[in-house]
């Protein structure tokens, strides 16, 4: 039987402050600085749950083009997408040229303020 968790997701950054501000305002969330999981702040739900907490580390490497690995954000509408894309935007954001967007997409790439890449979904798209 497994013992592992999951833990947090770690976004690297070189503006702390900068990062912190925009993710707790993009998703409503609050900094805990208690050392959870190690970090000196982390990024959790109202209340300090740890469920989907996200940790900010100092990184001196520039964002991939094209990463692996990317957070998804989901919306119930294609309404709601471009609304939250905007408010998005106007925290910091910034909207990606995307080159690998299929011919019906269901997301948006956006780049937060550190250049990670992120996508806001539609859960509603429907698939002919």
């Amino acid at each position: 039987m497994p013992v592992l968790t999951y833990g947090v997701l770690v976004l690297g950054m070189t503006d702390r402050t900068r990062a912190e501000e925009f993710w707790c305002a993009a998703l409503g969330y609050e900094v805990r600085r208690d050392g959870y999981g190690g970090f000196s702040s982390v990024l959790t739900p109202p209340g300090g749950e740890v469920v989907n907490a996200i940790a900010l580390m100092p990184s001196d490497s520039l964002p991939e083009g094209h990463p692996r690995l990317h957070l998804d954000l989901h919306v119930a509408s294609v309404a709601e997408q471009e609304a939250e894309a905007e408010r998005l935007v106007s925290l910091g954001a910034r909207r990606v040229d995307w080159d690998s967007y299929p011919a019906d997409p269901d997301f948006v790439v956006l780049a937060d303020t550190e250049g990670n890449l992120f996508c806001i979904v539609d859960l509603s798209h429907e698939y002919g």
